[in-house]
């Protein structure tokens, strides 16, 4: 084991002079993210609960397109967007693609974890490949290992191909040409390109990945060709071009009692049980009337706008916009209740009423965090210091001929006053690593 000045000389040294964000950076660590051999275990399991859990999603949307469950499902999904789009993703061509990587975004909390949400167009597969790389080489516990990423995504791609990348995910660039240039190095044969999805022309028979959200379709000219190839059979794209499976309302449709009996027979009793422990008690906020007789569940209300007039010890409670949005990304469209104002608070839930037929939001129970302790290099000084902060895991799982691996898993610590857990200046990204007990 390397002493831990020259093990943050050794990480400073593997830095790609390009960076791997663009004009971001985060705080350096010695020491990667511990997990207990019997979490890894709960993760590893995790991986395949959440890939048949998409698979009902997909399953779900196209039964209720077809009047064979409630006809309400296909109208949530669907609401705000083209109907191109919407026709598009119903095609029968690519009526069972899935996406091929799935990465949660676990917090870590006093009694084990929760999936704050499902990441549809993850960012920090090419950054959690080089942690893992770099740590590897001090550290031979890290979770998936010094190549597990760059394994897992070359099965996404096993043959070459295209990373699409849109100017709104642009800060993403640099990892995944670092990305690209390894598995290049690894496949001398095979080519993996990194090409702006503003000018992209589609290839025959060459694979994309799609890294841009489908809101964003609008700024891509070339995008009905890459539709029309990907129709045919020509181009293979993934995550598939199904805006209906990126809606983070999901979670309210898996808690909603007429679905009860669906997820229970397409998840199996088990893993039906398994995800009502780690999936947040989840609404949609419909502004539709309800009977006289009528209460939204587990809030005893039955109009939204007395939700507005909770005290702030009851708003523990996250709005968050479900989806087909560029407020649906990242952190950008989501509230904390018991942080904001009271008129604040009920100007919000207001929007959200009048904006649901173009811009669905939900509402969730909030978990706060675990605290915990970890070391961290003050950029100033040089000098190793311990912060008290609250933890994401976001654990990269990709999928290959129904199978489901786990290959790394990406730790964010944030300053304990932070609460919203995503990667920042003053956070500290590190691999995760298998601890003995």
């Amino acid at each position: 084991m390397l002493a831990r000045t020259d093990t943050l000389a050794a990480i400073r040294d593997a830095l790609p002079k390009e960076g791997l964000f663009a004009e971001k950076d985060w705080l350096l660590s010695p020491d990667a993210f511990p997990i207990e051999r019997k979490f890894l275990t709960e993760l590893e399991q995790l991986g395949h609960r959440l890939f048949v859990f998409q698979r009902a999603c997909n399953q779900l949307y196209q039964l209720s397109v077809k009047g064979k469950q409630p006809a309400w499902v296909a109208r949530y999904l669907d609401a705000g967007k083209p109907k191109e789009l919407i026709e598009f993703s119903r095609r029968k061509e690519i009526r069972d693609d899935l996406p091929r990587v799935i990465r949660p975004d676990l917090i870590v909390t006093d009694n084990g974890y929760i999936i704050a949400e499902i990441d549809s167009v993850p960012g920090g597969i090419g950054l959690t490949a080089w942690l893992n790389q770099t740590y590897s080489a001090f550290d031979k516990q890290i979770v998936g290992g010094a190549d597990g990423m760059l394994e897992g995504f070359q099965s996404v791609l096993p043959n070459g191909g295209d990373i699409v990348i849109s100017q709104e995910a642009s800060t993403y660039r640099p990892e995944m040409e670092w990305l690209a240039a390894r598995l290049k190095d690894r496949q001398p044969d095979w080519e993996w390109r990194v090409v702006a999805a503003e000018n992209y022309e589609a290839r025959d028979s060459r694979a994309v990945y799609r890294f841009f959200e489908l809101f964003d379709l609008p700024n891509i000219p070339k995008i009905d060709s890459l539709l029309h190839t990907n129709a045919e059979g020509r181009v293979a794209i993934t995550p598939p071009i199904k805006p209906f499976l990126e809606e983070k309302m999901w979670f309210a449709l898996f808690w909603l009692r007429p679905l009860y009996e669906f997820w229970r027979r397409e998840l199996g009793e088990k893993y039906f049980l398994k995800l009502q422990e780690v999936i947040p008690y989840s609404w949609i906020l419909d502004p539709t009337p309800l009977p006289q007789h009528a209460v939204i569940p587990r809030l005893e209300i039955h109009d939204w706008r007395e939700a507005a007039k909770f005290s702030q010890k009851d708003r523990d409670l996250l709005l968050k916009v479900s989806g087909f949005s560029p407020l649906g990304w990242g952190s950008r469209g989501i509230s904390l209740g018991s942080d904001l104002a009271h008129a604040e608070w009920e100007k919000r839930i207001d929007n959200a009423l009048a904006t649901f037929d173009s811009s669905p939001t939900i509402m969730q129970r909030f978990h706060k965090g675990r605290l915990l302790a970890h070391r961290y290099c003050e950029p100033d000084s040089d000098e190793l210091k311990t912060m008290k902060g609250r933890v994401r895991l976001c654990p990269y799982y990709f999928v290959e001929h129904d199978q489901v691996k786990l290959h790394g898993a990406l730790a964010t610590i944030v300053p304990a006053d932070k609460k919203f857990l995503h990667g920042m200046r003053d956070a500290i990204l590190v691999p995760s690593r298998t601890e003995a007990r």
